[in-house]
């Protein structure tokens, strides 16, 4: 199993990215996905799970600005983060934890990771 992470970049505040996740090597929808950010000198954090039927949670930090979805088809998860803050600066990571039916889990608990992509937002 393999995840390809994309879409970052560098945005002004207020501005929006849509990251995806792509998930190859697994067959089916069985599958959790946890988008988890990490910035300099502090620890990965979740921003928002999804599991295969699409229930989903969010951290309390970008609840109302981001939203997780999925589609099946193109076993593809998307981030879409709107009103983006200076704060929301890290590299973001997706994850996955398969056969899995609860939205997110500890980091640990996941599967496999992708590699990660820069998202910077300015001031």
């Amino acid at each position: 199993v393999q995840l390809q992470a994309s879409g970052g970049g560098l945005v002004q505040a207020g501005g929006s990215l849509r990251l995806s996740c792509v998930v190859s090597g697994f067959t089916g929808d069985d599958y959790a996905i946890g988008w988890y950010r990490q910035a300099p000198g502090k620890q990965r954090e979740l921003v928002a799970g999804i599991n295969g039927v699409s229930s989903s949670n969010y951290a309390d930090s970008v609840k109302g600005r981001f939203t997780i979805s999925r589609d099946n088809a193109k076993n593809t998860v998307y981030l879409q983060m709107n009103s983006l803050k200076p704060e929301d600066t890290a590299i973001y990571y997706c994850a996955v934890r398969i056969y899995y039916s609860e939205s997110s889990c500890a980091p640990f608990d996941y599967d496999y990771w992708g590699q990660g992509t820069q998202v910077t937002v300015s001031s």
